[in-house]
């Protein structure tokens, strides 16, 4: 008999809003851990409404596991665990509101996320769901705490990014409590074994978010004539930094470069935007095209010459992870300009598979665009490595297949007694 564990029959997944459009890198996550064998099940907290959704998340949503909080389900299970787990249910609601008390928006939060959680732990149950990853250490990731400390189904976690460098309410217990938590960078597994030493030092293990490099294909040779086409892709909010790239394109026009900007995306600071578009003259050289599934950025980046996320750390802390918009954009062939924050770094190595440039420095931003229209080889180069890159440490089927090992391995630990790490070194 193989001494490998079978594969876990069911994982459930919880992530905040789903299916978000911004939140790609989850939905394709799940649909390639199904292609591998895996079943998922999936318990958003709240039902994602939007105008723009990925034409492949149609089926999950249907098959999802919602949940609103003000009804006769939701009620029965808050009796179910009290009659059953009676000191296990009010353990977990003492953990939740003792863990936010320091913050009021966390505190009102949790007093949806445990109700919702007992909700999630019943069906878990009935689907004999085997293990269950959440997205994002915050909410999601005390969703899947409590469900563990009703039901002693093991969990998982991803950090990203705000939920490590903004709030971390309860995040020590979240990672004590869990089998194994993944970080998207090395960057954030150094934070976290920085913040919680031997705690997360067992637990943390590094997978890369992946994208899928048959979608989003080297481009065409560009036409030699054809305007030099500047495009970046992201939420419309303040740590991507579009007001910078803004500023930089106005830099770019003063000096007669013949270009246009493309921002897909959208948010709270469009408004902001188009007033500085419309400020700096710059209408005709700079264009808002609102949100655009993953298909359409896949299209448009076919006619980018460059794509550009001038990120920024905010005054609170909050910064990008690793953009899968910049691993889209290298998988695509295109050449990348980006802020060395983070773990940017760690995709765009300045020289090598892209630029880096200070944060907030709308001159440098400027100077590395005109620098790559200059030198069209130069952005050849960085974008041919930069794909083999991605399809070496950021590939959608090797990222879920590392996960897949990790659910699987956990069952084999859990039953020999040993850390994912101990496993890992096996």
């Amino acid at each position: 008999m193989s001494s490998m564990s079978p594969r876990p029959r069911t994982v459930a997944y919880t992530m905040s809003r789903f299916p978000k459009l911004t939140e790609t890198f989850i939905l394709i996550e799940m649909l390639e851990l199904e292609r591998q064998g895996v079943r998922i099940e999936i318990f958003p907290l709240i039902r994602e409404k939007a105008p723009v959704q990925h034409a492949d998340a149609q089926e999950m949503v249907e098959r999802a596991h919602y949940c609103r909080l003000l009804s006769r389900p939701t009620l029965d299970a808050q009796v179910y665990w009290l009659m059953r787990r009676p000191v296990a249910y009010l353990r977990a609601w003492w953990r939740a509101v003792r863990g936010n008390l320091a913050s009021p928006k966390f505190l009102s939060r949790a007093l949806v996320v445990v109700p919702k959680a007992a909700y999630a732990a019943r069906r878990m149950v009935d689907l004999e769901v085997d293990h269950l990853h959440a997205h994002y250490a915050t909410h999601p990731a005390l969703l899947a705490y409590v469900v563990n400390l009703l039901t002693g189904i093991p969990y998982s976690f991803t950090v990203h990014a705000h939920d490590l460098y903004v709030e971390r309410s309860m995040l020590r217990e979240k990672v004590a409590a869990a089998r194994f938590v993944v970080a998207i960078s090395e960057f954030n597994r150094r934070m976290l074994i920085d913040l919680y030493g031997s705690v997360a030092q067992e637990r943390v293990v590094v997978v890369h978010s992946g994208i899928d490099p048959t979608l989003f294909r080297p481009r065409e040779r560009r036409d030699s004539g054809a305007v030099f086409t500047i495009v970046c892709v992201g939420s419309l909010s303040g740590y991507k930094g579009q007001r910078y790239l803004i500023d930089a394109c106005d830099l770019l026009r003063k000096r007669g470069m013949a270009f246009q900007c493309l921002l897909v995306g959208e948010g709270e600071n469009r408004p902001l935007l188009e007033a500085q578009i419309e400020r700096l003259g710059l209408e005709r050289h700079v264009r808002l095209l609102g949100a655009q599934p993953r298909h359409r950025v896949s299209d448009i980046l076919q006619q980018a010459d460059v794509m550009v996320l001038p990120s920024v750390v905010m005054p609170n802390g909050k910064m990008e992870g690793i953009p899968v918009a910049l691993m889209e954009a290298l998988a695509s062939e295109v050449p990348v300009v980006a802020t060395a924050i983070s773990g940017i770094p760690e995709l765009v190595r300045d020289g090598e598979t892209g630029l880096l440039v200070p944060q907030r420095h709308a001159a440098a931003l400027a100077d590395a665009l005109a620098r790559l229209y200059a030198d069209r080889d130069l952005g050849r180069r960085l974008a041919a490595t930069g794909r083999q890159l991605v399809l070496r440490e950021f590939n959608l089927e090797r990222s879920a297949e590392r996960l897949r090992m990790l659910f699987e391995r956990d069952r084999r630990s859990s039953e020999q007694g040993l850390t994912v790490q101990s496993v890992e070194a096996s």
